[in-house]
């Protein structure tokens, strides 16, 4: 099974993730004229705007809470507002600064100090009070804000796409990111994955939007708060189901062969086409029960709008999970419906990203390693660490599960080539590169590529690229995980600010370059400021616990193991993470203590 992930998880699913990215509806007079080039102020002119005077929000009874998506946006006109977030290490805080541009004169502006604390947004930034039909306060809270989230053009002469990443890094040792809206474009202020469900009756309410002093001082906004109606319905997905099942028989009547095939065809598209693997909602709907509104998408890691793909034993979005799936129960089953296929939002890997297409012949000529700029491979520490029965529900296993990332600190992108000699069941594997202008000049044999058939993944694995072993106290191996072969995706935005770092890498996911089974080449790629994030979490992968004492370890993360791959720095591949083993056998515990500033297990 593939068990990549977007992020480990200590609990198995987790709240939804920033909202998708989408165009914003904006009413004539809303927001003013593009300003004159000649008289426009060097700084960005923000505003709040709400793109929509009421709203509908869904309680359902199989998981109360509403999320208070209230489409209000802040928009940003005479220039774009930029910010650059960094940290120097893990011993370090993390610090904001805005980027103000005037030309080509640049300049910036420091934050103050302690306001930003990591990478998912500005704290604090929108204040939401929400009001019942009597008038009486139900919810007062404030949310964060990420400037690269849902975003969408406010007026048709603006930039026809953003600079900016999409989404804001949740791993927990990111480095570096860069926020911004895009002149003229405007970014949806809902927290998303950041906010937590809220508790409110059917009914109808109002809320007032606004954003908080501290950020109208910094900033320059204007003090001008936005109200939405609000109207709250609670919904059984059980009941559409009866509802659905009703249709059903309703519809089960003879009726014309033309009409049959059309009916049928308007359920293969509410089901999404998705065949009888998909996931549980969709089936739903291609049966006729009343669509249920897909939940909010996974939780993103940075590197990609909304979602990772293939990472996990979960479904990407979109389509997202219905949310009755985040019932413990119906986890295995939700995994094993929905791994396997190639649908939207998912795929086996039988597709390819126009830039992630691989050379057609393998090279000729001899072999070089030319005087250019060359990746430089690191290790992140170990996250998303627990202990569990490694899905195999043998009494007293127990394993140590782990996600772990290998990213791309530059300046030169990483690139390998996969060829298949016919007949022979290992791809030969060439790492490829290139000159300041990007002209291929060199490459190097880096060796093999092999075929994964198990169901989940099915792709093309780059052999060599990462190992994981877990060292006794005194760091001296102890337990050493299988797992060392990779289909290679830009999941993780680890850090934006490096040289020649890529802010919209095209493999995302394992539908750009992992191949098929009659691939004759594959490419994988590495990009620059990217990682590439792999929880292991099942037997072979994760680490055996079961006869080892209680004490300390670490987990050790190693990037290029035999120094096959050609890089700029070699000091800087092993990462290491502290955990406490305890408990006993059949049931282990893990402690795992702050790595420096960062407290995430």
């Amino acid at each position: 099974m593939m068990t990549r992930s977007p992020q480990a998880r200590t609990n198995r699913l987790t709240r939804p993730s920033i909202a998708v990215a989408a165009a914003v509806a904006v009413t004539a007079g809303v927001v003013a004229a593009a300003p004159d080039a000649k008289t426009a102020e060097p700084t960005p002119k923000l505003s709040l705007i709400a793109a929509t005077t009421s709203v509908t929000l869904d309680s359902w009874k199989e998981d109360p809470g509403v999320y208070l998506d209230l489409g209000t946006y802040l928009t940003s006109e005479n220039g774009a507002f930029e910010l650059k977030v960094t940290r120097k290490s893990y011993k370090d805080p993390v610090v904001a600064t805005q980027v103000l541009r005037n030309g080509k004169k640049t300049t910036t502006k420091a934050l103050p100090a302690g306001l930003v604390k990591d990478f998912s947004g500005l704290p604090d930034f929108a204040q939401i009070s929400v009001t019942d039909a009597a008038g009486k306060t139900v919810l007062k809270q404030t949310e964060a804000f990420c400037p690269n989230n849902a975003s969408g053009r406010i007026r048709p002469d603006a930039p026809a796409k953003s600079k900016y990443p999409q989404s804001c890094p949740v791993n927990p040792f990111t480095l570096g990111s860069v926020w911004g809206v895009e002149n003229g474009w405007a970014s949806n202020t809902y927290a998303g994955y950041y906010a937590k469900p809220v508790q409110l009756a059917a009914g109808t309410y109002t809320a007032k939007i606004s954003v908080t002093k501290k950020y109208r001082d910094l900033f320059g906004i204007a003090n001008k708060p936005r109200s939405v109606k609000v109207t709250v319905r609670e919904r059984s997905w059980e009941e559409e189901e009866s509802q659905g099942a009703d249709a059903s028989a309703r519809s089960a009547a003879p009726q014309s062969s033309k009409s049959a095939a059309g009916h049928q065809g308007h359920q293969g598209h509410d089901g999404h086409g998705q065949g009888a693997d998909a996931p549980a909602a969709s089936a739903h709907a291609a049966h006729g029960a009343p669509a249920r509104p897909e939940a909010p998408a996974a939780r993103t890691a940075g590197a990609t709008p909304t979602f990772n793909v293939g990472h996990g034993p979960y479904p990407p979005a979109p389509p997202a999970l219905p949310w009755a799936l985040k019932k413990e129960s119906l986890q295995r089953q939700a995994f094993s419906a929905a791994t396997v296929g190639d649908r939207p939002g998912q795929t086996d890997g039988s597709r390819q990203a126009p830039a992630a297409k691989p050379n057609a012949k393998r090279p000729t000529g001899k072999a070089t390693v030319p005087d250019v700029p060359k990746p430089d491979l690191r290790s992140l520490p170990a996250y998303g660490i627990t202990v569990s029965d490694g899905y195999e529900n043998v009494p007293g296993k127990d394993y140590l599960a782990f996600s772990a990332n290998v990213w791309n600190a530059g300046p030169a992108k990483l690139v390998v080539d996969g060829f298949r000699s016919p007949g022979k069941e290992l791809m030969d594997a060439y790492q490829y590169f290139y000159d300041a202008k990007g002209k291929q000049v060199g490459y190097t044999p880096t060796g093999t590529m092999e075929w994964d058939p198990r169901p989940g993944h099915e792709h093309w694995h780059f052999t060599d690229f990462a190992s994981y072993r877990l060292l006794k106290a005194d760091k001296k191996e102890s337990v050493r995980s299988g797992k060392e072969a990779f289909c290679l995706a830009n999941t993780d935005a680890v850090d934006y600010t490096v040289k020649n770092a890529n802010w919209h890498p095209d493999n995302t996911d394992l539908s750009t370059a992992c191949g098929q089974e009659n691939s004759i080449s594959v490419r994988e790629v590495l990009d620059v400021g990217s990682g590439d994030t792999y929880t292991q979490d099942l037997p072979g992968q994760s680490f055996d616990i079961t006869g080892l004492p209680n004490g300390t370890y670490y987990i050790q993360v190693l990037a290029n193991p035999e120094n096959r791959l050609k890089e700029t720095n070699y000091k800087n591949n092993s990462a290491l993470r502290k955990v406490v083993l305890g408990g006993k056998k059949g049931a282990r515990t893990v402690k795992v203590p702050a790595h420096h500033l960062v407290n995430a297990n």
